[in-house]
C-alpha cells in the first residue's frame, strides 16, 4: 500500500509530497513519478524509493494513484 504524506521539514518551508511503499523497481518508479509531476504540474524527483513531488497535490496524489489502479493511503498530517 503507497502512502502519501505532505512534509516541510529540513526544507526550507517549502512543501513536498510523498510517496512511499510503492513496490516497484527504480524504472518503475521513475516513470511513474515523471507521470505524477506532469499530473500535477510541478517538479520533482525520486530518492530512495521515494517519489517526491514539489508542492502540497498530497490529494491530487491520492486520486491520481488510485485511477491508475495502485492502493494507496494518507499517511500523516
Amino acid at each position: 500500500i503507497a502512502r502519501v504524506a505532505r512534509e516541510s521539514k529540513g526544507r526550507g518551508g517549502k512543501t513536498v509530497t510523498l510517496v512511499r511503499g510503492l513496490a516497484l523497481d527504480d524504472a518503475a518508479l521513475v516513470q511513474l513519478g515523471k507521470q505524477l509531476k506532469a499530473a500535477c504540474g510541478s517538479g520533482g524527483t525520486v530518492k530512495d524509493g521515494v517519489i517526491e513531488v514539489q508542492g502540497d497535490h498530497a490529494d491530487k496524489v491520492l486520486e491520481w494513484l488510485r485511477k491508475q489502479g495502485h492502493a494507496a493511503k494518507r499517511a500523516g498530517g
